[in-house]
């Protein structure tokens, strides 16, 4: 099949390069040329500008958005419609905010163009083991993508079948799935990031007690000589919490167990704080979810308002001194 694709970063790059190996023809434009001409030396159809892209597809078109989420996706989206033809189909495989999809699914219904949202997670190993793919959008034009769809995602795989599940249902342990209407794909994935969120949290804290059981700072009866990278590497093996990402944190720790090339100020997507909004908007409780997303504001903070209102609490009730700059002594 066909598909052109605006915005050749890690991914982007990535999503081109699998449909090349599954023998699709692909299209690509970045505003870098350097990254078309990498392609274009890989097998892609390097062009100029987005007008070639278009330019060079058949109708009924499909163009996939890899872009930031916000202004250049919007950009990008209002200069493809006017460009594309009714029938046409636009995909962003970025990280947007469902209720924008739902809006610009309706603009573009306007226009009779179609509009896809494809959350898209599988990050900079998506070119080896494929890309999980959560896909909003109408039904007969995921159907009629499906080969492009099947060819991204990681296939079935060495992973053990679910036991109960409908053999008939195969996208899903495939890889991939069709969530529901324009919205839903990246409403799944904005889930999913904010799981993401609770499980590295219970990750690092869970190291976090490890380490400070084998600090220096213990008085040697109270001190475990622990090995973080063979308590990752063992968990990793047999354990109910082995997954994906205590694999990377083995690896990680494996290479340098003092982590000394991490600052330890950790960024946070948009897409965590989506889920939490959305989650109040629904009344569903998510302490977990929230307090890893605050976990990671406080990371960026030498000691926040609220922890010096804590120690002038303490102070005032118990005389805790916790000046470690004034000379006091630490309780």
């Amino acid at each position: 099949m066909q598909l052109g694709i605006v915005g050749l970063g890690r991914m982007g790059a990535n999503i081109a390069r699998r449909l090349l190996r599954g023998q699709h023809e692909v299209v690509v434009y970045n505003r870098s040329p350097d990254k078309v001409r990498e392609l274009a030396g890989e097998g892609a159809q390097g062009v100029a500008s987005v007008e070639e892209v278009v330019g060079r597809l058949q109708a009924p078109r499909a163009v996939w958005i890899m872009l930031p989420a916000g202004e250049a996706t919007e950009q990008m989206i209002a200069t493809l419609a006017g460009l594309l033809s009714p029938g046409d189909v636009i995909i962003d495989g970025g990280n947007t905010f469902y209720k924008d999809d739902i809006r610009r699914a309706g603009e573009l219904a306007a226009r009779q163009l179609h509009y896809m949202d494809v959350g898209t997670s599988g990050g900079v190993w998506g070119l080896e083991r494929g890309y999980c793919l959560m896909i909003g959008g109408p039904a007969a034009v995921v159907d009629r993508l499906d080969p492009l769809f099947d060819t991204l995602a990681p296939g079935y795989g060495t992973i053990p079948r679910t036991p109960g599940r409908d053999p008939a249902r195969s996208r899903a342990e495939r890889g991939y799935i069709h969530a529901g209407p324009a919205g839903a794909g990246h409403f799944v994935k904005m889930v999913h990031n904010g799981i993401e969120y609770g499980l590295m949290q219970a990750y690092a804290e869970g190291f976090d007690i490890l380490k400070t059981k084998s600090s220096d700072s213990l008085p040697a009866a109270e001190r475990f000589d622990i090995d973080l990278a063979d308590v990752a590497e063992v968990w990793r093996r047999g354990s109910v919490v082995s997954s994906w990402l205590l694999d990377l944190t083995a690896q990680a720790l494996a290479g340098d167990v003092a982590l000394s090339r991490f600052p330890g100020e950790v960024a946070d997507s948009g897409e965590g704080r989506w889920t939490i909004d959305a989650a109040v908007e629904q009344a569903v409780p998510v302490p977990v979810l929230s307090s890893a997303l605050f976990a990671r504001f406080r990371s960026r903070q030498d000691h926040t308002y609220g922890e010096k209102l804590l120690s002038a609490m303490r102070f005032g009730f118990g005389g805790h001194v916790e000046y470690v700059t004034g000379g006091g002594e630490k309780p």
